[in-house]
């Protein structure tokens, strides 16, 4: 195990290093910052678990070239690019700020960067939410999906599947229920943000898929650029879910260093998650993890729409997500033993 995670056990005393000695340098609170910089880095994780075994998930489909391209370019992307830059465009999009500014409010004037944060959430959460439906449809309507691990609802959605443009029809209508109960000067932002990333994910998708269908009859442009899409699929999933960790490390910390170092030690363990996953095939031994990361990307879906309207505690978003994960973990588990005990039979 150790060989999958030295690289971010590093990461992660380094990081509480820097978190330390800004605290002594900076605001005269060392232990606080290096405690804040753990408990994001850990909540983190937690959020996105369910963000490792989706990439798991993809990645076992990638082409080798691109898959270490994803483990090497990629994380730093996700640390530096998601989790510093994406933010800081965010605000600058919705506040009218020019990027320089916010990223000098980011450093020198923390309060007031939280601030434009808290006031973008209600068009961060539509289109962090839209996205992630649209990705939890595409799992649960998958007709040639042939196993199901909450049965019932799984049956039923796949029924559901079987409508056309349910995945747009489903998030659409997700993304106009709570309209209503959003104050009304910024329901238009919350409209235009939520189908950008309805629009976003069909497109990546869209390509992404397009590109493996035709790589798959040899077509020579379809080899060179399907990674290329997968890669960029992937890393807007991220960014996706960084969102909502963004926002949550912002109720420990009004430092942004301090938010980055947790976020980015976060980041690394779920490359490696990802990886461990990948290396030992554990989403073919533990047949229900995918099912439960899918039910996880729901219900965080549904959580970013409803927290438009009401402050949901980004707590209740990782007990939730890990309880489902563990859930089909544990059925994996037993699924496996069954199967065993009826083989020898």
């Amino acid at each position: 195990m150790l060989k999958f995670f030295w690289l971010d056990l590093s990461v992660l005393i380094i990081g509480l290093a820097i978190a330390f000695i800004r605290g002594t340098y900076v605001h005269d609170c060392a232990f606080q910052f290096a405690l804040s910089a753990l408990i994001i880095a850990v909540l983190e994780i937690s959020l996105s678990f369910d963000n490792a075994v989706i990439n798991a998930s993809k990645l076992k489909t990638m082409a080798p070239i691109w898959r270490k391209r994803f483990l090497t370019w990629g994380i730093l992307i996700a640390v530096f690019g998601m989790r510093f830059v994406f933010p800081i465009v965010i605000v600058s999009i919705f506040s009218g700020i020019s990027c320089t500014e916010v990223l000098s409010l980011a450093l020198n004037a923390p309060d007031e960067y939280a601030r434009h944060l808290r006031e973008s959430h209600v068009g961060i959460s539509s289109f962090g939410g839209t996205f992630l439906m649209m990705l939890f449809c595409e799992f649960m309507f998958d007709n040639n999906k042939t196993m199901n691990w909450i049965a019932p609802a799984e049956k039923l959605l796949k029924k559901v599947g079987r409508i056309k443009f349910a995945p747009l029809l489903v998030s659409t209508a997700a993304l106009v229920a709570v309209q209503p109960y959003i104050p009304q000067d910024e329901r238009l932002i919350s409209l235009a943000a939520g189908f950008a990333g309805i629009i976003v994910h069909l497109l990546i998708h869209g390509i992404s898929q397009k590109l493996e269908e035709m790589a798959e009859h040899k077509n020579a442009f379809a080899i060179k650029h399907a990674g290329l899409a997968a890669f960029m699929y992937l890393e807007i999933i991220d960014a996706s879910f960084s969102l909502d960790g963004v926002l949550g490390a912002f109720a420990l910390t009004r430092d942004v260093v301090v938010i980055t170092i947790g976020l980015s030690v976060g980041a690394f363990f779920v490359r490696s998650i990802t990886l461990l996953l990948v290396e030992k095939h554990a989403l073919e031994k533990l047949v229900f993890l995918t099912h439960g990361a899918y039910w996880a990307i729901g219900s965080l879906a549904t959580i970013m729409l409803l927290s438009t309207i009401t402050e949901i505690h980004e707590t209740v978003t990782g007990t939730l997500g890990m309880a489902l994960i563990v859930a089909s973990l544990i059925s994996s588990i037993f699924y496996n033993k069954k199967q065993t005990r009826f083989s020898r039979k």
